[in-house]
């Protein structure tokens, strides 16, 4: 299935998914960095994602291991509007980065707080969920930036793909700013549930 995978380069991050043609055995890469969208398919998946990683001007960089099924590779991030601008050596996060969740390691970014995550779900919003779960529960943090710039794109490619990261990206928005509104998560759950009946 397709996997995303972060690639974090200085302060920018490049976003490659993969998808494998099951009759060609062909390989699509597509590439997004929060400006641009890059897609490339060739034999093999290597190359495409070098040849991606070229046309955003950078060298391929190495890849880790592709988490075993049922595992998601995501990013966490205090947004800059959550946060209030909170840089990543804020007191605020002294204790999760001593007890970050399993699966999950500090990334210092210049202007905020991030993990990078590696855990387990039934898909993409369930990995994500639980573990912002278990970061409210233990830390107080409500992190609701996964490192999607627009989150007005859309590529319909399947529960554990790119797509899937922007929809988990404009819940965790939702979430958020529907609290600093007065909204409860009962309210939300009763729109979404009224206006998909």
């Amino acid at each position: 299935p397709p996997n995303p995978l972060r690639l974090r380069i200085s302060a920018v991050s490049l976003y490659l998914s993969y998808d494998e043609d099951p009759h060609s055995g062909r390989w699509t890469v597509t590439g997004e960095d929060g400006h641009r969208t890059i897609t490339v398919t060739h034999e093999s998946k290597e190359v495409a994602a070098a040849e991606v990683e070229k046309s955003f001007g950078r060298k391929a960089s190495p890849r880790p291991p592709e988490p075993p099924p049922g595992w998601h590779r995501f990013t966490l991030i205090d947004s800059l509007f959550n946060s209030e601008g909170a840089a990543s050596d804020d007191p605020a996060y002294t204790a999760i980065k001593a007890a970050p969740p399993e699966g999950c390691v500090p990334e210092p970014l210049t202007h905020c707080f991030s993990l990078e995550c590696t855990r387990p779900g039934t898909d993409l919003l369930d990995a994500i969920s639980t573990t912002c779960a278990e970061i409210r529960t233990r830390h107080g943090l409500l992190l609701t930036d996964l490192g999607v710039e627009k989150v007005d794109e859309w590529l319909s490619d399947g529960k554990d793909a790119w797509g899937a990261r922007i929809l988990a990206q404009l819940l965790l928005m939702s979430v958020e700013r529907a609290s600093l509104l007065g909204y409860t998560p009962t309210d939300l759950t009763r729109f979404i549930q009224r206006v998909t009946e």
